[in-house]
């Protein structure tokens, strides 16, 4: 019979989707855990931190063990994890003697699952015999936009019929989904994009040009898309003067929305555009986004500039992989995890330096976002050097 790959896409689709509730949800029950548990902002904070520390130790680590123990079982056992995070959250912060506690263990647990998922859901999508890869991984990173977008959407929904006082039980319900998938993923085809014997190792990763770009690459699409996605909200509410819930929908909302449709329309037409004239165009977009957002003082074109920032890093990420598949065939398990660690890496420091310039420049946004231009700007050198590397110049391992 033949192999039903298009059932290994769904898979990975909705595990994107696991992903994005993994990494969107609690963000939103922060103020409900200050009043609820009587934590202070300052220790919820930590939730964060946590998430992506988490997801950077599991990145790593998964290019050791990933190949050995297979990838079926890791991705079966990262929904599990996912699943059990989200339900633990309900009820350990209850059970525990410090609610806090409670919390940062459930967040560990789901973000094994999500970097897990991270990690690889690209690979075996990659491994899959379609015949546009590059439009099959715009369009499977694509979902975590959707998934962030319905996260926030369906969350908000639910809190305004049934009180944000149910979040237990939509913690419950967001489980459901990587509850499903564990069936698909323990059903579905899955392939290995390298064998064991012929994956590179990660010194010779470190040995090649073309890694060491893409990594530069992958730390400044992270943090160009994750600098203006995390302060977006902040900067909808303080250029514009908008409520916090009409805010979060006119800037991370509508990030998330324009990110999805650049993945969608690559994922859709990708075989019959440039992939590498695309992400520099995108990254001059990008550069020209942050640069409005900084230092226009029409409120509305700043608005614009924070809203196409999504659509100008959609493409970043997931081209990247797939440039490196092309070009480092031989890359394997190890090659994708240090991409996505890379990833995470930018977008844990991005954030955290628009914080700092902000604060430092009393509480001036704008000069924190002046300061995040500097991604985009190494981003399309990057572009530029890797696009002067000869196409057929490829490491086979």
């Amino acid at each position: 019979m033949a192999k039903n790959y298009q059932k290994t896409l769904t898979a990975c689709y909705l595990g994107f989707i696991t992903q994005a509730i993994a990494a969107n949800f609690a963000p939103l029950l922060f103020l409900r855990f200050h009043s609820e548990y009587d934590i202070p902002l300052g220790k919820i904070a930590l939730v964060s931190a946590v998430f992506y520390l988490t997801q950077l130790v599991i990145d790593v680590l998964c290019s050791y063990f990933a190949d050995r123990i297979g990838y079926r079982k890791c991705v079966v056992a990262a929904e599990l994890c996912a699943a059990a995070g989200l339900i633990g959250l309900a009820f350990l912060p209850g059970l525990l003697p410090d609610p806090l506690a409670g919390i940062i263990v459930s967040v560990v647990i789901y973000a094994v699952g999500s970097g897990l998922i991270e990690v690889l859901c690209s690979p075996i999508v990659e491994a899959c015999p379609f015949e546009h890869k590059e439009a099959a991984m715009s369009l499977l990173h694509s979902f975590y936009c959707w998934g962030s977008v319905g996260v926030v959407l369906l969350s908000t929904i639910f809190f305004s019929v049934f009180d944000i006082g149910s979040w237990k039980w939509l913690a419950c319900i967001w489980a459901v989904i990587p509850l499903y998938n564990i069936y698909n993923f323990a059903t579905c085809p899955i392939e290995h994009s390298a064998e064991n014997s012929s994956s590179m190792k990660i010194s010779s990763l470190f040995q090649t040009p073309v890694f060491w770009i893409a990594i530069v690459l992958m730390v400044c699409a992270g943090a160009s898309e994750l600098s203006m996605a995390q302060w977006a909200s902040a900067y909808t509410e303080s250029a514009l003067g908008l409520s916090k819930a009409v805010g979060d929908l006119a800037g991370p909302c509508m990030f998330a929305v324009t990110m999805g449709i650049s993945r969608v329309i690559f994922g859709k037409y990708g075989h019959k555009l440039d992939l590498m004239k695309f992400m520099i165009e995108s990254g001059i977009l990008c550069l020209v986004c942050y640069i409005s957002a900084s230092i226009s003082d029409n409120s509305i074109l700043g608005l614009i500039g924070c809203i196409m920032c999504g659509f100008s890093v959609g493409i970043m990420w997931p081209g990247t992989i797939s440039i490196c598949s092309e070009r480092i065939p031989g890359g394997g398990t190890a090659m994708f995890a240090l991409l996505a660690m890379a990833g995470d890496l930018g977008g844990a420091f991005g954030p955290g330096l628009v914080g700092n310039i902000t604060q430092h420049a009393d509480n001036d946004l704008k000069k924190g976002m002046l300061a995040a231009c500097v991604f985009p700007l190494v981003l399309l050198i990057s572009l530029f050097l890797l696009k002067s590397i000869r196409r057929d110049k490829v490491w086979h391992g």
